[in-house]
């Protein structure tokens, strides 16, 4: 059975008997986790996934869907209504953010957050060039931490805001350690300096730098032969990444890192606190996550936000957008009369 998908026009909500069509570029841990999360969703279906390897070396779980090379994506524009970019932040998503973008609908999760303003500028001018619509920077931060952020910062106009990391994997910091040459495999930690979050937790709102929030421990299977002392220097100056915070780097074996390092849990805070009225009443506002799944969470951030995209098309939209820029009721599969019933 065929579900139903409601598009939410801003002025009226149109109903279709169609699925919304997903494509996915990269099958990683959120490429699978994407796949996963389409699953998940009763008004979607995975048409395809492209990837830089062999198609006939990847295997996904979805029965009937179509393994095929990232060049053959133009091959298959007229039977995709969003692609959910897989690639890492650091040198992937940088190149096929606006390619993808010219010919596709688009979500990713781009998350070097010095770099968004630039990101989102090249990806703009190519989905607007080619009318369509790529939502950037999607997942929990940025993505729902973002939101939280503005959030709380419209509310308590006074005040001042922090965000706290883990611990757990860092999926953008794990990936660009493991393209520094000699590198065979690595896993990054984010770890929050418990000092730290406790005075925030008191309304005191510490002045912190951002070495005083975290920490980073790292844990690196090194080539043979490799330079361990380059590697390390490499990662505790990488700019965006690791040169503003004290950074552990751990050399282990492949066997040490799949037996003690293979799960992605993460999570984290964002709090802020500040005063209101006359007297200065104090308040402390606090969203948090604990994540079993970084990937498998990001990629359910990925999907919502996909469904937003495709109804934004519809609706006439294109360029890029942030999360600041959809409207929450475009993630939900409910109709707009649901979410005031059932939410509001």
């Amino acid at each position: 059975m065929r579900a139903k998908m409601q598009l939410y026009s801003g002025k009226e909500d149109v109903c279709f008997m169609e699925k919304i069509r997903i494509g996915i570029v990269g099958y990683g841990n959120i490429g699978r986790g994407v796949e996963q999360a389409v699953a998940r969703n009763e008004d979607m279906e995975l048409r395809a996934v492209f990837t830089r390897r062999a198609p006939e070396s990847v295997s996904v779980k979805t029965e009937g869907v179509e393994v095929r090379r990232f060049d053959d994506m133009l091959s298959m524009k007229d039977e995709i209504d969003v692609m959910v970019l897989c690639g890492g932040s650091a040198t992937d998503l940088p190149v096929i953010g606006p390619e993808v973008a010219a010919n596709f609908n688009t979500i990713d999760s781009f998350d070097t957050h010095a770099k968004i303003p630039e990101y989102f500028a090249n990806v703009d001018k190519a989905a607007k060039e080619g009318g369509n619509v790529s939502i950037i920077s999607v997942g929990w931060d940025p993505g729902m931490f973002s939101l939280n952020r503005l959030y709380a910062e419209a509310i308590l106009a006074q005040g001042s805001t922090y965000t706290f990391w883990g611990k757990g994997v860092s999926q953008g910091h794990s990936d660009a350690i493991r393209r520094i040459d000699g590198v065979k495999n690595a896993i990054q930690y984010t770890v929050p300096v418990e000092e730290a979050v406790n005075n925030v937790r008191s309304g005191s709102e510490p002045k912190l730098t951002t070495r005083d929030k975290h920490l980073r421990e790292c844990y690196v299977v090194a080539e043979d032969g490799a330079d361990r002392a380059a590697i390390e220097q490499a990662i505790k100056t990488m700019p965006n990444y690791f040169d503003e915070y004290d950074t552990t780097v751990t050399f282990v074996t492949e066997e040490e890192l799949k037996a003690n390092h293979s799960r992605m849990p993460h999570g984290g805070f964002v709090i802020r606190s500040g005063e209101t009225g006359c007297e200065g009443n104090k308040h402390v506002i606090e969203y948090s996550l604990k994540l079993d799944s970084n990937p498998e969470f990001t990629a359910s951030v990925l999907v919502c936000y996909a469904r937003a995209a495709y109804r934004l098309s519809k609706a006439g939209e294109n360029g890029a957008k942030s999360v600041f820029d959809v409207a929450p009721g475009m993630l939900s599969q409910k109709t707009a009369e649901e979410l005031r019933a059932q939410m509001l």
